[in-house]
């Protein structure tokens, strides 16, 4: 009697148990369920597009891939995206426009979304507006670019830059666009030397990219720092085309100078300067793409005091910043350069707008057009604290910069003095009116 008691009563644990285990498993698999291209029951693949291998400057854009395959560690080792781990396809649109529409394409069938994009020739959206999901409906590729130079991709409705763009897409139809300019640095250049004038360097290679740089030329302009240079240079040009521009600058005592095309045109110049003995120059000026530690290899002791202002914070201070700490050790200090750190931060904010949805939708039933909603209600997003307060979901550039310098063959900080800080003031943008699309 006890023992038939005992079998009975281990029956009735075993039936017990295999209910739970049973009821269990079904949940686990109902939560997750492939519900969009690129969503499968364990995985969430993102496309990283980027122009890396060209004739230009090989590994150009190589920083915003080594960004998101670091960011893609990081999740994975905190138990990836809404319960997935994260996979990353890498395309190389090779800088060109076919190379792009290609990426595109073969992320639309591939991947949930496009992550860190870094490509000059995204002059057609065809592909990227016209995605069809796993449903069959035409949602669009959600994609959330580092750097956009093209007037559509910048306009895209499916388009979320971590970095917006100067242009107001409100105003793309008028006779003369409104842009939204970054001069803060001018404010302090201008305070701290008083009157300046020189050299505005401008890439020629790609009218796109020349028109990314004039809005903040002109602005700079209008707010006292005159031209006394004003031309366009190829990424491709050698050091002795920037001899003329130097010698104008020697007998215009000009005490200004600054270049929009990559570090290495930046190098050039201060080199050109340095073997013509130019020496009236008191602000060598560089947005992000100089914060790149090739500019001081290549550069060595002529790109000295070199200022370089960004939207993120330096490298330097992951003591004052737990994310930048994880940017570095997923990534690679080695590999760590402007553009890898803004991928991170769009890796940081497509993870936002999955969790949002997933908060909204469950992780059973997420899709591209979720995303998308999701991502058009984040505002203020600041990366963890690794860039300045940006209202991505409108696109409205931020205000909030970090000046720094070369001293001692190393990035200093200059204002604001206080490390893990910006200075985010209102007026740092300045809206400029031009008629440069049509």
């Amino acid at each position: 009697m006890h023992q038939q008691r005992g079998i009975r009563a281990f029956g009735l644990i075993l039936v017990m148990t295999l209910a739970v285990v049973t009821t269990s498993t079904s949940v686990s698999v109902a939560a997750n369920q492939s519900s969009e291209v690129g969503i499968s029951e364990k995985e969430i693949r993102i496309g990283v597009m980027a122009d890396v291998e060209n004739a230009f400057q090989p590994g150009l854009f190589k920083g915003s891939v080594d960004g998101i395959n670091g960011f893609a560690k990081y999740v994975n080792k905190r138990g990836g995206i809404a319960g997935r781990k994260l996979i990353v396809d890498f395309y190389d649109s090779n800088l060109s426009a076919e190379g792009s529409r290609n990426g595109i394409v073969r992320a639309c069938s591939k991947d949930f979304a496009l992550v860190g994009t870094t490509s000059l020739f995204v002059n057609n959206i065809s592909d990227l507006v016209g995605c069809v999901d796993k449903a069959g409906v035409t949602t669009g590729l959600p994609d959330y670019p580092v750097l956009t130079s093209e007037p559509v991709q910048q306009c895209s409705p499916v388009s979320y830059p971590i970095n917006p763009p100067p242009l107001d897409c409100a105003t793309r139809d008028e006779v003369e666009e409104t842009y939204r300019a970054q001069v803060g640095p001018a404010y302090y250049y201008l305070k701290k030397f008083k009157k300046l004038s020189g050299a505005y360097i401008y890439p020629a290679d790609l009218k796109a990219a020349k028109n990314t740089q004039v809005p903040s030329f002109t602005a700079q302009q209008k707010l006292g720092i005159k031209p006394d240079v004003d031309v366009d240079v190829s990424a491709l040009a050698p050091q002795s085309i920037y001899t003329p521009i130097v010698q104008r600058m020697k007998s215009d005592n000009s005490t200004y100078a600054r270049s929009g095309l990559a570090y290495s045109s930046t190098v050039s110049l201060r080199k050109e300067a340095k073997l013509q003995g130019l020496k009236s120059v008191k602000v060598w000026d560089c947005s992000l793409q100089c914060y790149d530690q090739s500019l001081i290899s290549d550069g060595g002791a002529d790109v000295e005091n070199q200022y370089v202002y960004t939207p993120f914070l330096p490298f330097e201070e992951k003591k004052q910043n737990l994310m930048m700490k994880n940017f570095l050790k997923y990534t690679g200090s080695d590999k760590a350069d402007g553009f890898a750190v803004q991928s991170w931060a769009a890796g940081l904010f497509f993870k936002a707008a999955v969790e949002k949805a997933v908060a909204e939708k469950g992780s059973n039933s997420i899709t591209r057009a979720d995303l998308l909603s999701a991502s058009g209600g984040i505002n203020n997003f600041n990366a963890g604290g690794l860039i300045g307060k940006t209202n991505v979901a409108m696109r409205e550039p931020t205000p909030c910069y970090v000046l720094m310098q070369v001293k001692g063959g190393k990035f200093v900080r200059v204002t604001p003095s206080k490390p893990g800080t910006f200075n985010c003031k209102s007026k740092n943008i300045v809206d400029i009116k031009k008629s440069l699309i049509g």
